[in-house]
């Protein structure tokens, strides 16, 4: 393995220490109680302690992780709010990589320059900043309509998309004055705020995970080390699960829940209009952030090192081996991580200059390591397909199967995300208990990928086809349907733009507005708490009959477990890979080239991963759009897809990147054979020289 990190001048001490920590380890083991135990009776600090700092640094990782969580769990709340497409939203989920790869590598050179502590508490200030910077646009905006009638008539709410004569529509559905260039502008200045949020949510979160990671290996035990990263990744691997369950929360929440208008909303979470609380996840994340950072401000920059392992009488250690494993396991899972941090320090002493000059000698020298190639395009495949699914899967569950938006991520939350952190510890396990070879590790790697394939493929044969909805869609097999009464909307004066979804149960056919069902009565039913609205005299429904309000059911709707259970399983087979992967690359380069190794490679998945699979998902989203909301002439969210071509184009982008994980993996174990069996050849021709001689 590599240098440590953080192993520089302002640790004077280091060798002393060394020494004390071998003159006691054996009388260490013999008892709990150490032979200096007058110094450890000295009162010492809790921001001299580093076990608080592995407190403090867990904590501050999992709000890091819900922040940056958050905005995918609601991606498709913040799209129907601000009328953006899938691709541009997936920009935008996409873009805090942006500032975090612009700066990590002269940060973390600077690393061993600077005071640690504070530099994380900035960090994560920004941090909290991004988060407010990210709810701002609720407050500055107008409150949301989800009609075009007057926020200040609520009593004309159903006029606006009810079937009436031109001379008797209101105005008000009928003018466009809104359609200015102020208009624009303010809608630009909304997505231009969430884009500089992201931002500088990627640089605030660039010292945090490198400083925190090399504070603690340089202040710990070395036996502690491993135990104390290890609870801090199992802590940090939480933060994902918990924002889609704070997503989950907020969503059921109204938008406008602190601006609610006079009669109230008419909707429910199942409209398709329903806008949840999206803001509200990003400043209680914000918060949980400052709170966090705030002890950074205290610790020191150097803080006495751990003198003493930590021990557990034989009965706790018999009791819990399976425990301490498991945190071993952990902790070899993050070692990979701990050397990001030390990307620059391939000669610490170096200039800037000197760095940038020796850097790409380096770095081609590692790029041409046919191994280290390989196993990153594999690692670039899988994360490419996770990106994708974290951004977008609650999204498609939503269409795909009409259920709630805050379902779908109480589904990610509580069974996906766990279930891929459950295979993460499973790939550390394996590869430590059975002491796994480069070859054997590539095999494992190469199986997890051919299971998840395999898992993926019922995925294509999951889903129902999109309703039949009048004007848009055209289901050969539907009857009764509009075209058995045509013209019967053309009486009324319906704006192409309004959108107050209606379902004709019987012929389960969906009608964009009651005016384009011809109807021209409005019922509400009051029962049990809740009030259910229908349309009377519909000309577009036989026998002039009654709709309800809202979208049609899906069919499939009963089907989202099963869909959701194999998804998870798969996540699950492939975190397998994640620790075996990771043995590939510290295994397979020179020795010292694996901190440069590990960071390019933290480099090569955010910039052809992370950065780009978010925005290839929501494009491939948006070509099976067939209807758009149109804002003053320009193409804003959209209302329905093809729900055929985008499961098959959705889970076809996963079957692509599992597809060249698998490759990729497959070409390794067969580098990997023939360099044992030249090896072997090798040791061969040699013994029988010796022989000879």
């Amino acid at each position: 393995m590599g240098p440590r990190i953080g192993e520089g001048p302002q640790m004077p001490d280091r060798s002393t220490k060394a020494t004390m920590g071998a003159e006691d380890i054996h009388e260490r083991k013999v008892s709990m109680e150490p032979r200096d135990s007058h110094q450890d009776a000295q009162p010492r600090g809790m921001f001299q302690n580093i076990k608080f700092f592995v407190l403090c640094h867990s904590i501050l990782q999992l709000a890091q992780l819900m922040i940056s969580g958050y905005l995918k769990s609601s991606i498709s709340t913040v799209e129907k709010r601000f009328g953006l497409s899938s691709q541009t939203s997936g920009l935008l989920a996409a873009f805090n990589e942006v500032g975090n790869i612009s700066l990590i590598l002269f940060v973390s050179y600077f690393g061993s320059r600077v005071h640690r502590p504070r530099m994380i508490g900035c960090g994560a200030i920004l941090v909290a900043v991004a988060g407010l910077l990210m709810a701002l646009p609720h407050f500055i905006s107008e409150p949301y309509r989800y009609d075009h009638s007057s926020p200040e008539d609520r009593s004309q709410d159903f006029e606006a998309s009810l079937c009436l004569p031109t001379t008797m529509a209101p105005a008000s559905a009928l003018s466009n004055d809104s359609c200015s260039s102020r208009t624009e502008t303010k809608h630009l200045t909304m997505v231009g705020i969430m884009f500089t949020a992201q931002t500088l949510l990627g640089i605030g979160g660039v010292p945090i995970q490198p400083f925190g990671i090399s504070y603690i290996d340089d202040f710990a035990h070395h036996s502690n080390s491993p135990l104390y990263l290890g609870i801090l990744f199992a802590i940090t691997m939480m933060g994902p699960g918990l924002a889609y369950g704070l997503g989950s929360l907020m969503l059921r929440l109204y938008v406008d829940i602190d601006r609610m208008p006079e009669g109230g909303i008419n909707l429910t979470t199942k409209d398709p209009r329903w806008v949840g609380a999206w803001w509200l996840g990003f400043l209680i994340s914000a918060g949980l952030v400052v709170l966090a950072a705030s002890p950074y401000f205290f610790f020191p920059r150097e803080m006495p090192k751990e003198k003493y392992e930590l021990h557990f009488r034989q009965k706790v250690l018999a009791g819990g081996a399976s425990i301490g494993s498991k945190g071993e396991e952990l902790s070899s899972q993050h070692e990979p991580l701990k050397k990001q941090a030390g990307l620059p320090q391939i000669a610490p002493d170096l200039t800037v200059v000197q760095f940038i000059k020796v850097f790409p000698r380096v770095l081609l020298r590692t790029l041409r390591h046919p191994i280290f190639l390989l196993v990153v395009l594999s690692q670039v495949c899988t994360s490419s397909m996770v990106a994708g699914t974290a951004t977008f899967l609650p999204k498609f569950l939503e269409r795909q199967f009409s259920i709630t938006a805050s379902f779908a991520n109480l589904l990610l939350g509580c069974l996906t995300i766990p279930l891929a952190i459950v295979g993460i510890v499973v790939g550390g396990v394996l590869v430590k208990r059975l002491h796994l070879s480069p070859m054997q590790c590539s095999a494992l790697c190469l199986l997890g990928s051919l299971l998840c394939l395999l898992l993926s493929l019922p995925l294509f044969f999951i889903g129902c086809s999109t309703h039949h909805i009048a004007g848009i869609t055209q289901d050969l097999g539907a009857q009764p349907g509009p075209s058995l009464f045509p013209g019967c909307s053309e009486p009324c004066s319906c704006q192409s733009d309004d959108f107050n979804p209606v379902c004709d149960t019987s012929a389960y056919v969906e009608y964009t507005t009651p005016c384009h069902a011809g109807c021209t009565g409005r019922v509400v039913q009051e029962a049990l708490d809740k009030s259910q609205v229908f349309y009377t005299n519909c000309s577009c429904v036989a026998g002039n009959g009654t709709i309800s309000a809202g979208s049609c059911e899906s069919a499939c709707s009963r089907l989202v477990l099963p869909f959701i259970l194999l998804i998870s399983l798969g996540a699950a087979v492939a975190s397998i890979t994640h620790t075996p992967s990771f043995m590939l690359i510290l295994r397979g380069v020179k020795k010292e080239d694996k901190t440069l190794a590990v960071g390019m490679q933290f480099m090569l998945l955010r910039v052809l991963a992370w950065m780009p699979s978010p925005v290839i998902h929501g494009s491939a989203i948006d070509t099976t759009c067939v209807h758009w909301a149109l804002t003053c002439g320009r193409r804003a969210v959209c209302r329905y897809y093809d729900h055929d071509l985008l499961r098959n184009r959705f889970i076809g982008l996963q079957f692509f990147f599992k597809s060249g994980s698998l490759v990729c993996f497959a070409l390794v174990l067969a580098i990997l054979r023939q360099q044992s069996r030249e090896a072997s050849t090798k040791a061969t021709v040699k013994s029988s020289d010796l022989q000879e001689l």
